[in-house]
């Protein structure tokens, strides 16, 4: 996405606001997955899943939602670990709110 304009999906998501991401339900219940096995994976439930299943989601599509969510939060991880940063020109807005202030917080602190 370099030197491109984001999406208006991308956008809430780099902001950190699902809320304001015009996806539909299905993706919704993915993404919330997602972020619950980003900030607390052991949190993950049957139901959680079933309601995936029940959305229409396989179970290979969790099953790599799950290992795609685990790399990335392993690269973030380690990225930071490292103090590692990209250019600047490689993200010429900064760093996303979703990254500094966390998904569900606006930039002033507060929740969502």
């Amino acid at each position: 996405m370099q030197g491109e304009q984001y999406s208006e999906v991308a956008q809430a998501l780099r902001d950190g606001d699902l809320d304001r991401a015009p996806v539909n339900p299905a993706e919704r219940l993915l993404l919330e997955f997602v972020g619950t096995l980003t900030k607390h994976a052991y949190k993950i439930t049957d139901s959680q899943v079933q309601g995936l299943r029940d959305a229409g989601w396989s179970d290979a599509q969790i099953a790599e939602a799950v290992y795609d969510g685990a790399l990335f939060n392993m690269f973030v991880r380690l990225a930071d670990a490292f103090d590692i940063h990209p250019p600047e020109f490689m993200d010429p807005e900064g760093v996303p709110a979703a990254v500094t202030h966390g998904p569900g917080i606006r930039t002033n602190g507060e929740p969502l």
